[in-house]
């Protein structure tokens, strides 16, 4: 399949992502924090078996004590996604922040036609994230699924817009 047209399915991925997200916040709010859970879940446990295959045993003890912590975490996460959810939307707030920030400096940088959209893409995701931020916690249940959805909807929209 050629790049283009893998760029354009991600494209409309993101967007597809980003309007399920805003019509479900509820749902998408929990389905993040429940996969951010899972993965950490995983990926202790596989830190955990990796290292009972290692010869090298300088640090295995901190990467044990590393392994557990994310085992323990990915499971505390998914056993109380509520409480999880809270802070998962300071954390995305911060995250979008940062993004949009990024997507400025973007903009700023580049010559392209498609600068505009970036410009504001940057813009909408760096206030969605000011948003989360200034809001936190009292909407922490709703807001961090919405706004991601818009974020992720006007990402898409832009991969799909730009060439």
């Amino acid at each position: 399949m050629p790049p283009k047209t893998l760029h354009r399915i991600a494209a409309v991925l993101l967007f597809m992502a980003g309007v399920t997200s805003i019509a479900l916040p509820f749902i998408s709010a929990t389905a993040l924090t429940l996969s951010i859970g899972v993965i950490a879940a995983v990926a202790g446990v596989t830190q955990l078996l990796r290292l009972g295959q290692a010869e090298d045993s300088k640090g295995k003890v901190f990467r044990r004590l590393s392994g557990l912590f994310y085992v323990v975490a990915g499971i505390w996460v998914v056993a109380y996604p509520v409480e999880s959810e809270i802070s998962l939307t300071l954390f995305v707030g911060l995250l979008l922040i940062f993004e949009g920030v990024m997507e400025l400096a973007a903009a700023a940088a580049s010559q392209a036609e498609a600068r505009g959209l970036v410009l504001a893409d940057g813009l909408v995701t760096a206030l969605l994230g000011g948003l989360l931020v200034a809001e936190w916690p009292s909407d922490s249940l709703w807001a961090v699924g919405t706004l991601f959805g818009i974020s992720l909807f006007f990402t898409g929209f832009r991969l799909l817009t730009a060439e």
